[in-house]
C-alpha cells in the first residue's frame, strides 16, 4: 500500500512564478493571437496568456508554438524580470502515499459524421460551444450569434444523445446532457424570451437527481418544445444557411421536418486523451468503456484495482458536477484514512510461488502474471515468478491458473482443500452434491439461506474459497474420481459484481472448458453445474440445492456409480500427471 515513486515532468511556464503578479501587461503588448482551446476556438488568446481568468495560480505562460520571441513582453514586465525564456523542462521525483486519478473526460466531436454536418455546417455546434457563447466571459460576451452571419438564432434545435447510446459510436450514457440541454434552453428563453424558439429532440430525457425534475418541469413552463424522436438527417440552405432536420416524432409515429436557424448537439463524454497510457502506468484496469474501473461498483466504488490508487470525477465514467465533486471528497477521505496510519495491515491470503516448482526459469510462462488481475506478480524471462505481498489481494486465481503448481496460497493451498474434498466424500458420495463457492457471494447465499431457514436437502458438502477464480480444475477432477453424484461451482455474478475484478470470469473459462471435455467423456451433464449467486440470493440458492438434487435422484445411484467407474481411469491419468 502506498510508497509509490512518481516522476513528473514540469514543463516550462518561461515565466518566474514567483515574480509574476499576474498584471497582464505582457499580454497586452503582445502582437500574436492564435484560436483560444479554452473558448473551443471561438475566440483568440495572446502567445502569452493565463490558461483560463480563474487559472489558480494566476501566472502568466508563454506558447513558444506561437511566441515569435519579439521580447516586447520582457520590456513590459521591466523590473519584476518575470520572463525567462531560458527555462528548461525539469523532473520532480516524489514518493507518495496515495494517488487520487482525476483526469477528467473529453467531448466527442462528430468531424466524420455525415448525419449532423458538424464541421461542415457553420450553424452546427456541439453544447460546449453554446456554452463558452452564452457565459459573460466567453468569446461574444453573452451573445449568442451563428457563425454564418454573427446574427442571433431565432429558432434553436438542441439534438441529444450524439454518438452516445449507439451502438456504433458509444453505447453508454453520458448522463449530465440532458440537465445541460435543458439548462441551454432556459439560459435561451430566459435570454431573449418570445425572441427565440427552442426545441429539444431526444430518445430520454433523463432528471434522476435531486431538483433536476423540477427543473424540468420549469423548462416545459417556459414553453420549450420536446420532440421525442430522433434526428435521421440534417441538411443546409445555401441561401441563408439555415438547418433543416428530419426526424421521427415517435410520439405521433411520424415523421417530421424542423428549419432552425442554429442546431446545438449534445455530444458524448468520452475518455480523455492519455486514459490508456495513464491506466498502464498506475496499474488500473478499464472497462469496455475505455474508463478506469472501480474496484467494486457497489462496496468500493472510488477505490481501484490498485490499492492506494482512487478514482475522482468523471475520469471513471461520465458524471456531472454535484456527482464529480461528492467523488472527489470521498477520494479524499479515503486517501486520508490510509495516510493517518503508521502501517498498513493486510490479510495473510497471500499467493507464495515455489521457484522450483516455477517453469519459467525453463521456458518462457508467465501465465500466473497475466491471470493476477492486481498487477502483484512478475514473471522475469528465465527467473521463478515474484509475488508483491502488498499487491497481492489473495483471490488464488493465479494458483487455479498456474499449470506447474509451482503456486500456492496462504490458509486455502491446494492440500488443505483435496482434505476437504475427501472429507466430504468419504461415505456415500454417490448421494451428494459437493460445492465450491467464493467467500464473498455464493457462500454468503449459502449463509443467508442457512439464517433465513430456507429449507433445502441435506445433500450439499461446500467449500469455501476466497474467489471462485481459485477453483482449481483438479479439485472437480478429484471430487469425480471420488464418485461425488454432483459438482457445483458458484461465484459472483458476471461481469462486474466479483470482489476480485475477474476471478469469476477466469473461473467460467476454465470450468467451461472442463464442462465440454466431461460431455466428451459421457458424463450427464447435469452432474456438473456453473452458477452464480450473490449474497442476497438465499431463495434462489436453497432452489439451486432442491434441483440439484431432484436431478440427481433421477438419474439414480446405478447411472452416477457407473458414469464414475467409466470415468475414474481417465481421471487418475489426468491427475497422476500433476503428481
Amino acid at each position: 500500500m502506498g510508497n509509490f515513486k512518481v516522476k513528473i515532468r514540469k514543463n516550462p511556464r518561461y515565466v518566474i512564478a514567483e515574480n509574476c503578479t499576474g498584471c497582464g501587461e505582457c499580454r497586452d503588448v503582445c502582437p500574436i493571437e492564435f484560436p483560444n482551446q479554452w473558448d473551443m476556438n471561438m475566440g483568440v488568446r495572446k502567445a502569452i496568456s493565463v490558461p483560463f481568468d480563474q487559472a489558480v495560480p494566476l501566472v502568466y505562460t508563454i506558447n513558444l508554438d506561437y511566441c515569435i520571441e519579439c521580447y516586447k513582453c520582457v520590456d513590459a514586465c521591466g523590473a519584476r524580470q518575470a520572463i525567462n525564456f531560458d527555462q528548461k523542462p525539469e523532473e520532480i521525483e516524489l514518493e507518495v502515499g496515495t494517488i487520487i486519478t482525476a483526469t477528467g473526460f473529453d467531448i466527442y466531436l462528430p468531424y466524420n459524421s455525415s448525419l449532423y454536418g458538424y464541421g461542415r455546417y457553420d450553424n452546427v455546434i456541439t453544447a460546449l460551444e453554446l456554452e463558452r457563447l452564452i457565459l459573460a466571459a466567453g468569446p461574444t460576451r453573452g451573445k449568442v450569434v451563428r457563425a454564418s452571419d454573427g446574427k442571433m438564432p431565432h429558432s434553436v434545435v438542441l439534438i441529444q444523445c450524439v454518438g452516445s447510446r449507439d451502438v456504433n459510436k458509444y453505447e453508454y450514457c453520458s448522463g449530465f446532457c440532458c440537465m445541460y440541454a435543458l439548462k441551454h434552453a432556459v439560459q435561451l428563453k430566459e435570454k431573449y424570451g418570445d425572441d427565440v424558439e427552442v426545441y429539444i429532440l431526444y430518445i430520454d430525457i433523463r432528471t434522476h437527481f435531486k431538483g433536476y425534475e423540477e427543473f424540468y418541469r420549469r423548462a416545459r413552463d417556459l414553453g420549450i418544445n420536446f420532440i421525442r424522436g430522433k434526428a435521421s438527417q440534417i441538411m443546409e440552405d445555401p441561401k441563408t444557411k439555415n438547418l433543416i432536420i428530419r426526424a421521427e416524432d415517435m410520439t405521433l409515429g411520424e415523421p417530421i421536418e424542423l428549419e432552425a436557424e442554429l442546431v446545438v448537439l449534445s455530444t458524448a463524454a468520452i475518455p480523455s486523451k492519455g486514459t490508456e497510457e495513464m491506466a498502464r502506468i498506475l496499474n488500473v484496469t478499464r472497462g469496455a468503456d475505455g474508463f478506469f474501473m472501480e474496484s467494486h461498483p457497489k462496496l468500493k466504488p472510488i477505490d481501484t484495482a490498485t490499492d492506494g490508487v482512487f478514482l475522482a470525477g468523471a475520469c471513471q465514467g461520465p458524471k456531472d458536477i454535484p456527482y464529480s465533486v461528492s467523488q472527489g471528497s470521498g477520494a479524499a477521505a479515503r486517501a486520508a484514512t490510509i495516510l493517518s496510519q503508521p502501517t498498513w495491515k493486510i490479510e495473510p491470503l497471500i499467493a507464495v510461488v515455489d521457484p522450483n516448482k516455477c517453469r519459467n526459469t525453463k521456458v518462457k510462462c508467465g501465465i500466473c502474471e497475466k491471470s493476477c488481475p492486481y498487477g502483484a506478480i512478475k514473471a522475469p524471462e528465465g527467473q521463478p515468478a515474484q509475488v508483491t505481498t502488498a499487491m497481492c489481494h489473495g483471490c488464488g486465481t493465479c494458483v487455479a491458473e498456474c499449470p506447474s503448481d509451482a503456486i500456492t496460497q496462504m490458509h486455502f493451498t491446494d492440500a488443505q482443500i483435496f482434505a476437504q474434498i475427501r472429507a466430504a466424500l468419504e461415505e456415500n458420495p454417490e448421494d451428494k452434491i459437493l460445492g465450491f463457492f467464493c467467500n464473498w457471494c455464493s457462500y454468503a447465499g449459502a449463509d443467508l439461506a442457512g439464517t433465513s431457514r430456507f429449507e433445502y436437502p441435506p445433500t450439499l458438502r461446500a467449500i469455501r474459497v476466497m474467489c471462485s477464480g481459485r477453483v482449481d480444475r483438479d479439485f472437480v477432477l478429484e471430487a469425480f474420481r471420488l464418485g461425488t453424484g454432483m459438482v457445483l461451482v458458484a461465484g459472483c455474478h458476471l461481469p462486474y459484481d466479483c470482489h476480485y475484478i475477474s476471478g469469476n470470469v477466469k473461473m467460467k473459462a476454465r470450468m467451461e472448458a472442463l464442462a465440454k471435455m466431461f460431455e466428451k467423456l459421457g458424463l450427464s451433464p447435469e452432474r456438473f453445474r456453473i452458477e452464480y449467486v450473490s449474497a442476497a440470493e438465499g431463495v434462489k440458492f436453497a432452489d439451486l440445492i432442491r434441483e440439484m438434487t431432484q436431478q440427481m435422484e433421477t438419474l439414480g445411484k446405478e447411472k452416477i456409480k457407473a458414469e464414475n467407474e467409466k470415468l475414474r481411469p481417465t481421471l487418475e491419468r489426468m491427475l497422476s500427471k500433476k503428481k
